[in-house]
């Protein structure tokens, strides 16, 4: 018998002030000798900021949809500290460091077990349609400053 049962959204969760959202390798993510790709990393952590603000109640598509704009990256620092490979699993932590009316600045490290593969520092800023800093919504706000204060909760 085929269970036809909804599949359960992938997803992170909180614990504490961190987001922990969890990825694993496939072959397609490595390249020809075997370890993942750089710009993986930062797809990696793109998945877990978005599903960071998914589960605090930030609506990305309907700020989209409703002409508010969009975040973009306006700053990325990055250091590569070991390999990932084939199979491995994953879990990219963010953390909210500030919050200012047009962006957030959010630190992630991408960890296999204890140890530490890959850390970054990304500065988000939300746009308007025509591409100027906006300040973001204080309902947003507010869910940033509860995450950083660890009081966002997972559904």
């Amino acid at each position: 018998m085929i269970d036809t049962a909804p599949l359960a959204p992938i997803s992170g969760r909180f614990v504490g002030e961190e987001h922990h959202f969890p990825v694993r390798i496939y072959y397609e993510d490595t390249d020809l000798s075997g370890i993942v790709y750089h710009a993986n990393y930062l797809r990696y952590m793109e998945r877990a900021r978005s599903d960071m603000l998914r589960l605090a109640g930030i609506d990305q598509r309907a700020g989209i949809e409703q002409g508010l704009g969009a975040y973009a990256v306006t700053e990325l620092g990055i250091k590569y500290r070991a390999p990932a490979r084939l199979d491995d699993d994953l879990i990219v932590t963010s953390t909210v460091e500030n919050v200012r009316g047009a962006s957030c600045v959010i630190h992630q490290v991408i960890r296999r077990g204890r140890t530490v593969l890959t850390e970054g520092r990304v500065t988000a800023a939300l746009l308007d349609p025509q591409g100027r800093p906006r300040r973001q919504p204080q309902q947003w706000i507010a869910a940033f400053e509860a995450i950083a204060a660890g009081n966002a909760v997972s559904p």
